[in-house]
């Protein structure tokens, strides 16, 4: 029998507990997880966002996840050159990625080479981008207390 071997991608930039379900879901459906942490290079370039967590200290977070077995850092947008480098047979993706443009694409591109990308539940009242607003207005609250 063929080892499923999982390749779950993300930031993990403030780590919370929507990242944590979505290994764990994975972890659930392959042989071997491997985690692919984006870098602070790859984030800027692509979401226009700087990390609050550099990238070695977030990959080492990420490598004490009991059901990670890898981590993988991402240093080319590209998730076929990801693909190539570690050689995962399932992605997986936020369900917030399906049935869109974007997810459309990455499944046919994923599907020449054999991947298959398997959705989890995105969790929406927790993300990486709310979290970063609170910490924002947090610390504009504080930067006007500490004028004033």
């Amino acid at each position: 029998m063929t080892q499923r071997i999982g390749y779950a991608a993300g930031a993990f930039d403030v780590f919370h507990i929507g990242h944590l379900q979505i290994l764990r879901r994975a972890r659930e459906h392959c042989d071997i997880l491997i985690a692919g942490v984006v870098s602070d290079e790859m984030l800027l370039r692509t979401k226009g966002i700087s990390s609050f967590i550099p990238t070695d200290e977030r990959a080492e977070i990420v490598r004490h996840i009991d059901f990670v077995d890898d981590v993988h850092i991402e240093r080319v947008p590209d998730k076929l050159d990801a693909w190539r480098e570690v050689g995962f047979t399932h992605f997986f993706k936020g369900d917030d990625w399906r049935d869109t443009e974007r997810g459309r694409e990455l499944e046919r591109r994923f599907a020449t080479v054999g991947v298959e990308v398997v959705y989890f539940p995105y969790t929406a009242h927790t993300s990486s981008t709310q979290l970063r607003r609170a910490l924002s207005a947090a610390a504009d609250r504080g930067r006007a207390a500490a004028s004033a």
